[in-house]
């Protein structure tokens, strides 16, 4: 019997292992497989009776350890990860370990022996020259205990030292070498637990009767507390409550009264939420007319995709709920896709509300263990309502009945790195998978969704109005021109801006500043020769962060002290150039000093549960002023918020990237819904340089049709997507000529596969808008094509080319379907 074994490596093929006698591989188990000189996780995807044909004097290696009784990846799953890997040009190893859990691949060490060689070696060295050779100490250990693992050595010795030790020993032949398994990957959590061995009276083991007279006053207490709740507790709890000794313990279970046993113990994430009960809204006739469809496509039980387009406030997500309650009713599961982890708790205590313990969390902040058991309770079929962000498109649901995307327009819905794959997307092709009905909510969708439902590939649902009559925010574009240099510096406030904020402190109502710019100022200048500091392996400006008295890189976290003085002129005149969320919340303190004021974003929720701390005292009415990135803009209902300002509506319309307006657009749409959701009218202040830009116009009215009509002309006139699709190759290189010469030979190779003219386009190479990152150099080449799979194809033969003359490939990422350009 063979196996083919995809491994989790940069590598586009699959390899054959033999499976030896004993062992039972089938396709979805994990193993661990020699490649090379290492062992790896690898994952098999296929059973052969016969050896497929091999190269001449290629020897097929054995699996080395099945790790998994049962297969963890179902045909299903399999076949979902395949295309993911095929249509993103991606290794299908790479895929499959983004499917499974964190930590799920199994851990090696080299363990070291001691041959007789080095035992003599040991013997030979006095004890003066133990105190000076690090190798005798070595040899000297080796010889107490016979054999050690290399992570020990490196504990003492440090790691470049303890390799090139080992390595030095083992050519001398004085040890012996070999690769094994420590840890088979994430293990369940285990407690130790105290049973009570008779809870019914009557019965007793001390004759025949639950007698506790001849039990002392504590060894009684355990005993009535283990009756009282069912017989069983956790050790640390029964400790906690009773007050019992572990003498106590020891005596009862000697006597047989009590039995101490380990129980796994699931890690809950949603067992941290404050869930609030489940409030029944009634419909409105919008909300009515938009379920009925979904709820006919689900009762069909065949593939169906809506895009829900609703304002917002408009009551999009008790659409989601009355969908999976009627997916749940059906036997089916539902999955729901959230952009931001931020946004999971918000959705997660909604969602518990109304389904309980049938609801699971995933996403990548959770801890290895607790997204292991969510994911095997999901497997094990004791959820069957999955909320997560880009990666719980992968939950292991087998009865797959609705998807939710939410914010469906959102870019951290794709993946940066390999696979580079677009949850939106890949969620789209599971429900067509599993006859599933698909719901892309939003009140700004993409345009490639919207232009979907124009072509009929889509269901078109709108929510026009929100709910109870509520009238959308009124918003005021603030032309800021006229502040510029006003009093010598670059004023933030507008005088609008300021007299809103006014008026919504004293009448006791809340507001929200948005400034999508973490940090204090996002350039730090000599005054005296206009010096910008630089990251050293980036080229672009450090930011400065005035709480850690800090400059740091936002791409690849170089940090340094703030200098004194001028590093290339020695000037004193240090200027901090720009504003971000740290400045404005300092001037907003500044200005109105009896405010309670908070601020979000990257860097106040780096802590584990910060961010719904911030959230729920603002939700509470104890902080009375947000400000913060675009954490700040969507999914949040506050009904006591009626002011939004916009501190700056031109950062994003500067970027090099053909979507530059679209999310300018989305982005203060959404924020901008933040505001009137309660019974209290709302106002929106956005201040610009460019208050002419028609992406800002149209969001002043939340007029996306509008904002579409424009948009989609400018992108049939460039041929830019949905009217053509993209595939970008990004070469990185630590040698600027090396970089250069791959993307100049993976165009020529390209170009010889004549898929120019009306097939494809190619532009580049060309240095990338961030021309060097993390001290690598980048070239890009943009390709624009009708349909992706000729492209595809040439690209995965002009690769393979390029590894046969042995050019580095690693160097070279395919990117289909970009949504970020720089």
């Amino acid at each position: 019997m063979y196996a083919e074994v995809a491994v989790p490596l940069h590598l586009a093929q699959t390899f054959t292992y033999q499976i030896p006698e004993g062992l039972r591989a089938t396709p979805g188990v994990r193993v661990v497989v020699p490649f090379g000189k290492k062992l790896l996780t690898g994952y098999v995807v296929a059973v052969m009776h016969q050896l497929p044909p091999l190269l001449p004097g290629v020897e097929v290696r054995p699996i080395r350890e099945v790790l998994d009784p049962e297969p963890l990846l179902s045909n299903g799953m399999l076949a979902l990860t395949r295309w993911v890997a095929e249509y993103y040009c991606a290794p299908w190893g790479e895929t499959i370990r983004s499917a499974l859990p964190a930590g799920s691949s199994a851990s090696t060490d080299l363990a070291i022996e001691i041959t007789g060689a080095g035992r003599r070696a040991a013997e030979r060295h006095s004890p003066e020259r133990l105190k000076m050779s690090t190798r005798a100490i070595a040899l000297a250990r080796l010889s107490e205990s016979g054999r050690m693992n290399l992570g020990d050595l490196e504990k003492h010795l440090g790691k470049a030292k303890a390799r090139s030790l080992v390595k030095a020993l083992a050519s001398a032949g004085l040890i012996t070498v070999r690769e094994e398994i420590t840890s088979t990957g994430i293990r369940p959590r285990m407690q130790k637990a105290v049973r009570l061995v008779v809870p019914e009276a009557g019965c007793g083991p001390e004759s025949g009767a639950f007698n506790t007279r001849k039990l002392t006053p504590g060894q009684e207490a355990v005993v009535a507390y283990l009756k009282s709740i069912g017989g069983e507790s956790a050790r640390g709890e029964l400790v906690e409550r009773t007050g019992a000794s572990p003498s106590s313990l020891r005596t009862l279970e000697k006597r047989g009264w009590i039995e101490i046993v380990e129980r796994r113990v699931d890690r809950r994430p949603a067992h941290g939420l404050h869930i609030f009960p489940a409030i029944e809204f009634e419909l409105t006739a919008d909300q009515q007319r938009v379920l009925e469809p979904v709820i006919r496509q689900i009762d069909r039980g065949e593939y169906g995709a809506f895009l829900l387009h609703g304002v917002t406030g408009s009551g999009k997500t008790e659409i989601y709920i009355r969908a999976m309650r009627h997916t749940l009713d059906r036997g089916k599961s539902s999955l729901m896709l959230v952009p931001e982890i931020a946004l999971t708790p918000v959705f997660s205590r909604r969602l518990a509300s109304h389904f309980a313990d049938e609801v699971a969390i995933l996403h990548s902040s959770l801890s290895e263990g607790e997204r292991y058991d969510e994911w095997n309770r999901i497997k094990q079929g004791g959820a069957h309502v999955v909320i997560g962000t880009r990666s719980a498109v992968f939950a292991p649901l087998d009865d797959l009945g609705l998807v939710v995307v939410d914010e469906e327009q959102e870019s951290s819905y794709k993946q940066e790195e390999s696979p580079r794959y677009n949850g939106r997307d890949t969620a789209v092709y599971r429900a067509l998978q599993h006859g599933a009905t698909i719901v892309l909510g939003s009140a700004t969708p993409s345009l490639e969704s919207f232009h979907n439902a124009h072509l009929g590939k889509y269901g078109y649902l709108q929510l026009p109005e929100r709910i109870e009559g509520r009238r959308l925010a009124e918003v005021a574009i603030v032309d800021m021109r006229p502040y510029a240099g006003r009093r010598g510096r670059i004023e933030m406030f507008s005088d609008e801006l300021l007299r809103g904020l006014m008026e919504t402190h004293e009448r006791g109502e809340q507001s929200i500043l948005l400034l999508n710019r973490r940090g204090f100022a996002p350039a730090v200048l000599c005054r005296q020769c206009g010096n910008m500091l630089r990251c050293p392996n980036c080229d672009v400006s450090l930011t400065y962060h005035r709480v850690m008295e800090r400059v740091i890189c936002h791409y690849c976290n170089h940090q340094q002290a703030v200098p004194e003085r001028c590093p290339k002129c020695q000037g004193e005149f240090i200027h901090f150039a720009g504003m971000g969320t740290e400045q404005v919340e300092e001037r907003l303190r500044q200005t109105f000093p009896d405010m309670r004021i908070a601020r979000l974003d990257r860097d106040t929720a780096r802590r584990r549960g910060s961010y719904e701390r911030i959230l729920e005292k603002f939700a509470a009415g104890d902080t009375q002023a947000l400000v913060g990135t675009q954490m700040v803009a969507k999914g949040h209902d506050f009904p006591n918020v009626t002011l939004v300002g916009v501190v700056s509506a031109d950062a994003g319309l500067g970027m090099p990237d053909f979507r530059s307006a679209e999310r300018t657009f989305q982005l203060l749409t959404q924020v901008a819904g933040r505001a009137g959701r309660g019974q209290l009218p709302g106002r929106v202040f956005i201040q610009s340089y460019y208050p002419d830009h028609y992406a800002i116009r149209f969001a002043r009215g939340q007029d996306f049709e509008g904002f579409y009509q424009h948009e989609i002309q400018l992108r049939r006139t460039r041929h830019f997507p949905p009217f053509s699709t993209l595939i970008a190759a990004l070469i990185a290189h630590k040698d600027i000529n090396k970089a250069r010469m791959l993307g100049g030979e993976l165009v020529r190779l390209l170009r010889q596969q004549r898929i120019e003219g009306e097939e494809a386009r190619i532009l580049g190479p060309a240095p990338a808008p961030l021309g060097r990152l993390r001290n690598q150099y980048r070239f890009q080449i943009l390709i624009k094509c009708g349909r992706r799979a000729p492209v595809r194809e040439a690209l995965l033969t002009v690769l393979d080319q390029m590894r046969q003359n042995r050019l580095d490939t690693y160097a070279i990422r395919i990117d289909v379907d970009p949504v970020d350009l720089m």
